[in-house]
């Protein structure tokens, strides 16, 4: 299998970085091909703009969107960002490690989808969800966390851990194609000791040599919706997004 671990942390001796570490050598042992984008030691920059274009085709005034479309038919984007889009097409397995901070991946991250996950070959007219660019592919959140699993179970302070993730797993991945599959996750790892610590690097490397053991998350298809875009009459939500909800009092 071929296998893009886009990596955010910026501390190279963080536990992120031994996760990582641990997913590199327990991949290539399995006899997977593997490349990695570590996006701080990259110097990956964030921020969408017009220089992510060899050419425009709206030069006075930035449709960002419409500019990643044309460049997908003219193949005009920036170096940098084309070796990006051809390492997720390259891939079959997109893997994500990271610390979840703010509910979210930090912002480094959340700019390379901004810029890699472009109209026109991802998501667009082509499709989305099952009709996505990327069907037929795999995606993996693999996160630390400060809190404590309670915390995002039902009820738990902090929302559910699908709420959590929600934007993520189902807005990003889910969006353009990918089968999401269920996230690993380091649970407050800066109040373990290493013993425990252990413990997660041993289930990341248990979790990556049974990958087709791991389940993926249920997405409505398209054709569940309507043409006013809601869940058709009989179709039951099945996702965290998609169930009835109750305005406040």
């Amino acid at each position: 299998m071929k296998i893009l671990i886009v990596y955010a942390h910026p501390e190279p001796t963080s536990f992120n970085a031994a996760l990582l570490k641990t997913a590199l050598a327990t991949l290539k042992a399995e006899g997977h091909e593997v490349k990695v984008s570590d996006l701080y030691a990259m110097g990956f920059n964030p921020v969408a703009s017009g220089k992510d274009f060899k050419e425009r085709r709206f030069p006075d005034c930035l449709q960002y969107d419409r500019e990643q479309k044309h460049a997908v038919e003219q193949k005009t984007f920036s170096d940098d960002l084309a070796a990006e889009i051809d390492k997720v097409l390259w891939c079959d397995l997109l893997i994500l490690q990271f610390p979840l901070w703010w509910y979210s991946v930090p912002a480094i991250m959340k700019g390379w989808f901004d810029r890699v996950f472009a109209n026109g070959l991802m998501y667009g007219q082509l499709g989305r969800f099952n009709q996505g660019g990327m069907k037929g592919k795999k995606a993996m959140v693999s996160m630390t966390t400060g809190c404590f699993p309670g915390m995002v179970d039902e009820g738990g302070v902090m929302g559910h851990l699908d709420a959590v993730l929600w934007q993520l797993q189902y807005g990003t991945l889910a969006y353009v194609g990918f089968d999401v599959l269920e996230p690993f996750v380091a649970w407050s790892t800066r109040y373990q000791d290493d013993a425990k610590r252990h413990e997660y690097i041993d289930a990341l490397a248990d979790r990556l040599r049974h990958l087709d053991a791991v389940p993926i998350k249920y997405v409505h298809p398209v054709e569940d919706f309507g043409k006013d875009w809601k869940l058709m009459p009989g179709i039951e939500p099945k996702t965290f997004g998609h169930q009835p909800w109750k305005k406040g009092a």
